[in-house]
Formats: structure tokens, C-alpha cells, sequence
């Protein structure tokens, strides 16, 4: 899918759920739709409000929030514990993280369903999902 058709079924998705797509959210929908690295809160706030003056931290929040629920985003947890989002992937598949830079590689990874087993057998819990998460330094901020 384009970028700009991406953006657009973003837009009709937050409309289709109750919310009015303003120019504030579509600044905070563009900037993270086109982003190539994960992006925090304040991130997306101080970008949009180059573009939108009036963009609110609630509004960054709150709209983030529901591309969320609706699977468009997905939250990043980072080695500092502040939350970054970036779109959502097709598929199964893991993150690379650049600790430098924030940019993400998705990655398919081995199964981990053996691991997920041992888990259930030595806890009692039922596995129903994982996320695997690894942090490094990309080859661009590593050179």
C-alpha cells in the first residue's frame, strides 16, 4: 500500500471509530504512518506542532491511543521505559531496535513456541501470545 493510501485508510479508520479527523490528527497520523524509526509521544507532539501550533499533548495521547485499539500502531517499549509507537506490521514477525537512533527492522524470528511450552509447564499460565523485542546499534550508527 502507498503511503498516501495508507494515511487516507488511517484517516477513514478514526472517522469510521468517532473521532474527527482535524488537522492536528492528521499531522500526528502523517508523521507516524511515514516515520521509518519508533517515535515517542513528545516526538510526534514537537513535530506536529511545527506544522499545527495548536496540537496538544492530549490530542498526541488520545489519538495514539486509538490507532492502537484499532491495530494501526504498535507501542515500543524502550531500554529508558518510555513508550514509542510505530505502524503495525503484517504478520508475525519481531523488532530490532537502534538504541542510537530509533530506527526498527521487523524481523521473522525462530519459533519460539518450544520456549512458549516450557513457560506454560513451569508456571501454569497459557501462553496466548509473545513479542520479542531486541536492541542494538544499527549498522548506520554503528559505523
Amino acid at each position: 500500500m502507498q503511503t498516501s493510501d495508507l494515511i487516507k485508510n488511517w484517516l477513514e479508520q478514526l472517522q469510521a471509530s468517532g473521532y474527527r479527523v482535524t488537522e492536528p490528527r492528521r499531522a500526528i497520523v502523517e508523521l507516524v504512518a511515514t516515520a521509518d524509526h519508533a517515535l515517542s509521544p513528545i516526538e510526534i507532539y514537537d513535530s506536529g506542532r511545527r506544522e499545527y501550533p495548536r496540537l496538544g499533548l492530549v490530542t498526541v495521547y488520545r489519538t495514539l491511543e486509538r490507532l492502537e485499539e484499532l491495530g494501526l500502531v504498535q507501542r515500543v517499549h524502550s531500554p529508558d521505559g518510555c513508550h514509542r509507537y510505530l505502524r503495525a506490521f503484517e504478520g508475525h514477525q519481531h523488532l530490532l531496535i537502534c538504541t542510537r537512533c530509533g530506527r526498527v527492522e521487523m524481523f521473522a524470528g525462530d519459533d519460539l513456541d518450544p520456549l512458549a511450552r516450557r513457560v506454560e509447564q513451569a508456571t501454569g499460565y497459557q501462553v496466548e501470545e509473545h513479542w520479542l523485542q531486541l536492541f542494538g546499534v544499527c549498522p548506520l550508527c554503528h559505523a
